[in-house]
């Protein structure tokens, strides 16, 4: 099984020094370059503490100046906030600067307060035409010479400067939960991201599931692409420990729930926290619906759910590190992680495990 690390800047409180955050989350890229994850995936959010994001292409340039073969992924760059030479161009660069290392992500936001202040309104639920047009305009670009004359961007002949170094481009992944979203993306040769939230192992098997119906019902010859498959994760040495992590994520979970159903307010780019107990599908925020569900326990527990993932044919595991857990908190579970957990994994300790 191969690892990635999904890390972004993050404040929870204006006490928290920005150069401290910055300083952190460099240093979690680091440790996962060292140990040998192979990407580390950087989000794109605009005017929120929570996710501090506004150029994902920028902070992959940094990480890939401070590693050494970590790849660079983004986690995901949002369509309707681009104009396509603008992220070919974007995308190119990062690409050239660090060695061929990028591995873009293309998707359709989430927030309709972002929405509101970056795509001049759009609808959160109308965003996936923009990803579909820009894919193919990112490909010709990417090609050489090219016009476009499209629903969403027109314009002259054009191509991006500078080309990426990987031919024919980077890598492409969407992130896709529907059937529909899963079969165009198979078809349009891009790898495959999924996001389970804390919805039990269950939701897990149907997303594996229909990336296979994906594939069956793709045309001979097509490339089986990659799937990737998101929790948050904390590792921590003594059972006790485990409400550490279940707070954080209830309590950036009450502001991503206010983001993204606009419910509260947003001041000074720290969201509300709004009432869990609110919401119909409270369940979801559980203790020990949080427990069961995300990457949470002793290493010896991670093993244990890592090996259900495994069972299911899961190649990929993407360890998210970012929801509000205190940094100290952070890389102690990293370094578990790294220590006690990802050894299990390498293939002679698997078969072991598995002829067990």
């Amino acid at each position: 099984m191969k690892f990635s690390l999904a890390i972004n800047m993050e404040r929870m409180s204006p006490d928290i020094d920005m150069r401290d955050v910055a300083r952190h989350t460099l240093e979690m890229v680091q440790m996962a370059d060292e140990a040998g994850f192979e990407i580390a995936w950087a989000a794109e959010h605009h005017a929120i503490e929570m996710t501090i994001a506004p150029g994902p292409f920028q902070m992959l340039a940094w990480w890939g100046a401070h590693t050494d073969k970590i790849r660079l992924g983004t986690a995901v760059a949002v369509a309707p906030y681009w104009h396509p030479i603008k992220l070919a161009g974007e995308a190119g660069m990062l690409d050239l600067v660090t060695g061929g290392r990028l591995e873009l992500g293309l998707g359709c936001g989430a927030y309709q307060r972002e929405f509101n202040r970056m795509a001049r309104g759009v609808k959160a639920q109308e965003a996936v035409p923009y990803m579909l047009e820009m894919l193919p305009v990112l490909k010709k670009l990417w090609a050489g010479d090219y016009e476009h004359n499209g629903t969403y961007w027109s314009f002259p002949k054009s191509t991006a400067c500078p080309k990426p170094l990987q031919s024919p481009h980077p890598p492409v992944w969407v992130a896709a939960r529907n059937p529909v979203s899963f079969d165009w993306a198979v078809a349009n040769g891009c790898n495959i991201m999924t996001w389970a939230l804390s919805r039990p192992m269950s939701e897990v098997e149907l997303y594996k599931q229909r990336f296979e119906d994906a594939v069956s019902r793709a045309p001979a010859g097509t490339k089986r692409p990659r799937l990737l498959t998101m929790r948050y994760t904390a590792v921590y040495a003594k059972p006790e420990q485990w409400e550490i992590p279940i707070r954080a994520v209830q309590r950036q979970g009450a502001q991503f729930e206010n983001l993204f159903r606009e419910l509260g307010s947003v001041d000074n780019g720290f969201p509300e926290q709004i009432d869990l107990a609110s919401l119909q599908h409270r369940a979801e925020y559980d203790p020990e619906m949080l427990r069961t569900n995300l990457m949470f326990g002793t290493p010896d527990e991670v093993i244990a759910k890592l090996d259900q993932y495994a069972a299911l044919g899961f190649e990929n595991f993407l360890y998210c590190a970012s929801y509000g857990l205190p940094m100290a908190e952070q890389k102690k579970s990293l370094k578990l992680f790294i220590d006690e957990v990802m050894p299990a994994f390498r293939a002679d300790s698997r078969r072991k495990r598995t002829a067990a």
